[in-house]
């Protein structure tokens, strides 16, 4: 069955500094149009850092769209579309962290919300640790926290973590820790 729908038309609604909004017009595989509303974002990266003593880095901070406090890998945002992921999660790691790593491992790409936004977040593992000072941007406010893998898969699984692309990299590092393959 052919899934596929193309693009009649857009209009942007609203351009950010991180974020536009377009409103589509699209035509369906069975011939109708419909309207499909587009969050367009440049993407990001996440990178789980892993010590040498099996301890994830996380950074805890202040996320607004929840007000709350939230506990995630080191992430960030890429800059602009081309740039190159690995280099941006390295960027992003030292800013948060001021760690810098011999090792990095493609753990997957992925759609956060496929529905509306069009943000793919790379994934890393970064292993061989050295650490430095951390740097981050002006406007951002971290503590930073070593918790043990196994730890970080407990909050995982009982709900303490809730960021996404943080859960789905805490589980893959632990497969992967798990089968030796890291």
């Amino acid at each position: 069955m052919n899934l596929e729908e193309k693009q009649i038309s857009f209009d942007y609604k609203f351009k950010g500094r991180i974020i536009s909004l377009r409103q589509d017009n699209a035509l369906l595989p069975n011939g109708n149009t419909a309207t499909r509303e587009v969050v367009e974002h440049p993407g990001g990266v996440c990178v789980a850092a892993l010590t040498d003593n099996d301890e994830l880095l996380f950074v805890k901070q202040w996320r607004y769209p929840y007000m709350e406090e939230t506990l995630e890998i080191p992430a960030g945002k890429r800059d602009r579309q081309d740039e190159d992921p690995l280099e941006c999660g390295k960027r992003e790691l030292m800013e948060e962290t001021g760690a810098v790593a011999q090792n990095y491992v493609d753990l997957c790409p992925l759609y956060p919300s496929p529905g509306y936004l069009n943000e793919v977040i790379y994934c890393y593992l970064a292993t061989g640790l050295t650490f430095g000072k951390q740097n981050p941007d002006e406007d951002e406010f971290l503590d930073l926290l070593r918790i043990p893998l196994e730890k970080a898969v407990e909050m995982v699984l009982n709900g303490e973590i809730k960021d996404a692309k943080t859960q789905i990299a805490v589980l893959k590092v632990k497969v992967l820790k798990d089968s030796g393959k890291i």
